[in-house]
């Protein structure tokens, strides 16, 4: 049986990050108008595909911080 990580509850905090991305393009209302344009995007557009970016971004900073310890010093070599 594998032993609990003692910081895994600090490592799982990190997982609210990822609510972000969900609530960010929810919330249409609040991106839903034609300007301000971007590339001649209209504002609806280019707002949805920032999040795909931000959540890329996201997405890899959880990743690192929830990795677990053991695999994290078998990259480094």
């Amino acid at each position: 049986m594998a032993q609990p990580n003692a910081a895994s509850g600090t490592s799982k905090r990190w997982l609210w990050l990822l609510i972000l991305p969900w609530i960010g393009v929810l919330l249409v209302p609040v991106y839903n108008m034609d300007s301000p344009r971007a590339f001649g995007l209209p504002f609806f557009y280019w707002y949805q595909l920032l999040w795909v970016l931000i959540s890329a971004a996201l997405t890899a900073i959880v990743y690192l911080k929830t990795k677990p310890a053991s695999r994290r010093s078998e990259g480094r070599s």
